[in-house]
């Protein structure tokens, strides 16, 4: 209840100095997460089709139903599963003001099953670790997500256990629904045009290179969806993916002598190569890594796929010679197995568009200290579909929602995470309207 009053008293002083008093929205980011939570969405990989499961577009059909009712214009949904949005800004001249985007995934991520949601709210939490009912070996415990000492006396929200919760990135979804909601009940809260997507298949990739960024209509855009309160992120890896084949000669192996050859051998040769620190599970921070993630291992022909991740693209530059050198090293020790190397570009670090778009990364950090947050920036130790996105035209920079342990059965938002998430994007829609000149 204290969060929620927080929430009421900041707009309440927004409204005020406009000269009126603020209505609060007709649902809480809270409540909206707890529905759209129970809504199978989980995506699916290695499918040919957007979005990957039909099951998403149960969610994107009532988001566009409570996208009306609440008063947004030109809302659509796609063929591919992406619900578009409108609302008109409310100046003199909305020309003045950039039209913003905010952009949310509905999928869910296919590691932990996302059926029968059972989402539980903990009420007033005192500290301690939090065990989940249905499961008692699953234990969100304080070592493990010490932002929960942030969080005594909020309502921590959580599955029972058997499930994630969803919040990635349902959560953003909330959150921006409540942003809408808020501005059209309060007409007096000045704000340019704003657009809003909800994009499908973010967790296995595909649904974003389906988003119409010309129908979008935003000059400018955020995801959310990131965790921590305060996290701004403006920039992602360089990513590229490596393919070495590895082919023999496979035959009867009672008749194999001076015939066989076994690409095994060479690939068992190749991954012993890797050096042990630049593996992902000994690195953090800046610092990129080669992983070898999935392969086949077969006498006739063996193969590994391998991720290269650097914030910089002479880090990766680097990695994919190392892989290069390594082919070359395994290929001189196994002269009969004939060895090849393909690698890919997945996206780029979007830190190299958006560094010549500072006011995105700057309005965010001021949107976030008026919410009484303290904001900070971090790179995404992976990509987004903001990554995609700023590449096309759109500079796409990723905000917090306030969850944490995506992907996993321990996931957890508060009420307090999800209001200040939300105030933090009412106050950044008036950001631009306040630095924009003649846009009142």
């Amino acid at each position: 209840m204290k969060s929620v009053c927080a929430l009421i008293l900041a707009l309440f002083f927004v409204g005020s100095a406009q000269g009126q008093a603020v209505k609060p929205p007709k649902e809480t980011a809270m409540d909206r997460l707890l529905r759209y939570a129970k809504i199978d969405t989980q995506s699916a990989e290695d499918q040919n089709t957007v979005p990957s499961t039909k099951k998403q577009l149960n969610l994107a059909n009532l988001l566009v139903k409570e996208l009306k009712e609440i008063g947004a214009q030109n809302v659509r949904v796609s063929e591919f599963g992406v619900v578009y949005a409108t609302v008109p800004g409310n100046l003199s001249d909305n020309s003045k003001v950039p039209v913003i985007g905010f952009i949310s995934h509905m999928d869910t991520s296919p590691a932990v099953s996302g059926e029968n949601v059972t989402p539980i709210i903990h009420k007033n939490y005192q500290g301690g670790d939090i065990v989940l009912p249905k499961d008692p070996t699953q234990v969100i415990t304080v070592a493990g997500s010490p932002v929960l000492k942030e969080l005594i006396g909020d309502d921590i929200i959580t599955a029972d256990g058997t499930t994630l919760l969803g919040s990635d990135d349902k959560s953003g979804i909330a959150e921006i629904m409540t942003m809408v909601d808020t501005f059209m009940q309060n007409p007096q809260m000045r704000h340019g045009t704003i657009a809003v997507a909800f994009t499908p298949d973010e967790e296995v990739g595909g649904g974003i290179d389906k988003f119409d960024v010309a129908g979008f209509g935003a000059k400018l855009a955020y995801t959310v969806d990131g965790e921590s309160l305060g996290e701004i992120s403006n920039e992602t890896w360089s990513a590229r993916t490596a393919t070495v084949v590895f082919k023999g000669k496979s035959t009867h192996p009672g008749t194999a002598k001076g015939i066989m050859i076994n690409s095994m051998y060479a690939l068992s040769d190749y991954l012993a190569r890797f050096p042990h620190d630049m593996l992902p599970e000994t690195t953090e921070g800046r610092v990129g890594f080669v992983h070898p993630y999935t392969g086949v291992a077969d006498v006739e022909q063996s193969s590994v796929k391998i991720l290269l991740r650097d914030f910089d693209v002479s880090g990766l530059d680097a990695k994919e010679k190392l892989l290069r050198d390594m082919v070359a090293q395994t290929q001189s020790k196994f002269p009969d197995v004939k060895i090849s190397i393909e690698v890919k570009e997945n996206y780029k670090n979007m830190k190299e568009v958006l560094k010549d778009f500072p006011d995105l990364t700057n309005n965010a950090i001021e949107a976030a200290k008026r919410a009484g947050l303290k904001p900070f920036i971090k790179p995404i130790r992976g990509g987004t579909d903001g990554s995609n996105l700023t590449f096309r035209g759109l500079p796409t920079p990723n905000l917090f929602t306030g969850g944490a342990n995506f992907h996993g059965k321990l996931e957890f938002n508060s009420r307090g995470g999800l209001e200040k998430s939300t105030q933090t994007l009412i106050n950044l829609v008036q950001i631009f309207v306040e630095k924009a000149k003649g846009a009142n």
